[in-house]
């Protein structure tokens, strides 16, 4: 009877540790969902998530297209993590998707597959060819030195969503 109870005892511990295993782990997966590009956002994990959350709230969705081994990309997430005012929206006004991945979704790369693009969704589900860089060949390409255009851009991107629905 001893042997049951202790064995009992043990099994509890580890469904405890177990579960509290799982919970640690879904707090760390939200946070690698970010991939450094800001861990006090909320991100989706994939495009099909963006959209659906972005129907839900009738935020528009920003797509940010990177890879890990760029280092323009790397140069990117650096300056759009030091733009607070670019955290606080994409924290309070969008539906955020980091993609290191493509889609199989053409109309996320209008204009090419190069990496870093950043393109908005409105919940309509178009995306908004004409919210662009400055660039004429990579028309969704921001640089370190476009966090002002991007913050711009941003704000279009609420405001017509507001407008227009």
């Amino acid at each position: 009877m001893l042997v049951a109870a202790v064995k009992e005892v043990m099994l509890r511990w580890v469904l405890f540790a177990l579960f509290f295993g799982v919970c640690a782990s879904a707090g760390e997966q939200e946070k690698s969902l970010s991939r450094g590009w800001g861990d006090s956002i909320s991100w989706v994990q994939s495009y099909e998530e963006g959209l659906s959350k972005m129907v839900k709230s009738q935020k528009p969705l920003m797509v940010i297209h990177h890879q890990i081994d760029c280092p323009f990309s790397q140069e990117l997430k650096k300056a759009f993590v030091a733009a607070k005012s670019i955290q606080k929206m994409a924290k309070e006004d969008f539906i955020m998707l980091n993609l290191v991945e493509e889609t199989a979704d053409k109309n996320l790369a209008p204009d090419g597959y190069y990496v870093p693009r950043i393109l908005f969704v409105d919940p309509s589900l178009a995306v908004r060819a004409d919210i662009a860089g400055k660039y004429d060949n990579r028309h969704y390409v921001y640089e370190p030195s476009d966090m002002a255009l991007l913050a711009k851009n941003m704000k279009k991107a609420k405001v017509l969503l507001h407008s227009e629905l």
